[in-house]
């Protein structure tokens, strides 16, 4: 079924802006558990027992309890309201990784801080992003950047304070200390959230004001969405560009150890978790810096130029990984041109769906995410060992991100064009 927007309701000017700021702070919570999950690798397999290859099904476990149930976590936040849902997120993300610290073998680590730490990030996730492709219908890609933003940045302000615990304290002092600290902040950041009234628009908002986007004129529901080939395309487009950055995402630490780089100094800091420090900023910076890009000149466009700009990254920082700086800086680079697929993403896909069903509808391509965390994580690693190199590794990421560039100025141009023209 399709339905029509309905007529602009009266809110606030401000309180858009306030939803977003309370958006960013939830998202900026649950950021941990994914992006310094590199720093526990070492001490868990030490006290597991585990190949690299096991432990990494901790970090899948979580990326596909976060992804693969998105349609069903974004319809509770709609059926229950966000408050009370991404309340129950905050608990069950922070609470995870207080059980964690607990766990003595790894099917203990799998349920505690993949499934339990998973569903809980992915219901704060899933019904943030919802929520302002809802609110800013006139910069989408500017909103959803700068709410994907929270879950890059946040690690900015965790990765150096959570490697020093590790080293001082150990592993299951950090856990519970951080994990209470990521759920107080994300329970008291949803006591805010609102939806908007069905139909809104801001003030000013008209056609023109879209500038180069077009949009629907209706919304599709998911079945409807489900059935247009727009939808497996951009699937497709970005599980490869999920593939290609969770390979680097959850390795960073180990190919870092290999090349001895990890404890080089930099700038007076340890390289390791200076990169992971640099490589957070760049990875929130580029999801509203690229979504804005966007705004302006279109999102296949940004998505080519983006893309390809990590496969670039990629290769350089391949040939340069027992350079200490360079691998700061190029790990940096590389996150910048991938960080940007969770604001792209959303937005082109409610351009050619429409908002009212939007949490639901991204929910669907949001699995994409977990699909790609099933390869990233334990292929790079079963890559890593049966070749006995990154060289493997570093080939399939670049020629994901070059194809993923190609679709977007190709294909997705294409039928996104005459889907749009047809209605």
């Amino acid at each position: 079924m399709s339905v029509s927007a309905s007529p602009a309701a009266a809110v606030s000017v401000g309180k858009r802006w306030y939803q977003l700021v309370l958006g960013i702070v939830a998202m900026m919570a649950i950021s941990s558990p994914q992006y310094v999950w590199t720093l526990f690798t070492g001490p868990l397999n030490k006290a597991m027992g585990t190949t690299l290859a096991e432990l990494q099904w901790t970090f899948s476990l979580l990326i596909i309890l976060q992804t693969f149930f998105s349609p069903f976590q974004a319809y509770l936040v709609d059926r229950f309201g966000p408050r009370l849902l991404i309340s129950v997120g905050a608990i069950m993300a922070g609470g995870s990784w207080v059980l964690a610290a607990f766990a003595t073998n790894i099917w203990a680590l799998y349920i505690t801080y993949g499934i339990i730490g998973g569903f809980g990030t992915g219901i704060i996730y899933v019904g943030i992003i919802g929520l302002m492709v809802r609110w800013f219908p006139d910069r989408r890609g500017l909103a959803t950047g700068l709410a994907a933003a929270g879950y890059g940045f946040g690690a900015i302000f965790t990765s150096f304070p959570i490697a020093d615990m590790v080293q001082t304290a150990g592993y299951q002092h950090t856990l519970v200390v951080w994990g209470l600290i990521q759920g107080v902040v994300g329970i008291l950041a949803a006591q805010g959230l609102r939806t908007p009234p069905e139909g809104y628009r801001p003030t000013g908002y008209s056609e023109e004001t879209v500038r180069i986007e077009k949009q629907s004129k209706r919304s599709y529901a998911p079945r409807e969405m489900l059935r247009n080939p727009i939808f497996y395309l951009l699937f497709v487009m970005m599980t490869m560009m999920s593939t290609s950055g969770l390979m680097v995402v959850s390795n960073v630490g180990p190919f870092a150890n290999e090349y001895h780089v990890a404890q080089v100094l930099v700038l007076g800091m340890a390289a390791l978790p200076l990169s992971l420090t640099l490589s957070r900023f760049t990875n929130g910076l580029t999801r509203p810096f690229f979504g804005w890009i966007s705004d302006h000149i279109g999102r296949e466009a940004t998505m080519a130029l983006a893309f390809s700009l990590e496969a670039l990254a990629i290769l350089v920082l391949f040939g340069s990984l027992g350079n200490p700086a360079l691998f700061v800086v190029l790990t940096g680079l590389v996150f910048f041109g991938w960080g940007e697929i969770f604001s792209l993403f959303p937005s082109t896909l409610t351009d050619t769906f429409g908002p009212k069903f939007a949490a639901t509808n991204y929910g669907f391509l949001y699995i994409a995410q977990g699909v790609g965390s099933i390869l990233g994580g334990p292929a790079a690693a079963f890559l890593k060992q049966m070749t006995a190199s990154w060289t493997a590794v570093f080939v399939v990421v670049a020629c994901l991100d070059a194809l993923t560039a190609f679709l977007a100025i190709t294909a997705l141009r294409t039928l996104r064009r005459r889907h749009l023209q047809a209605g």
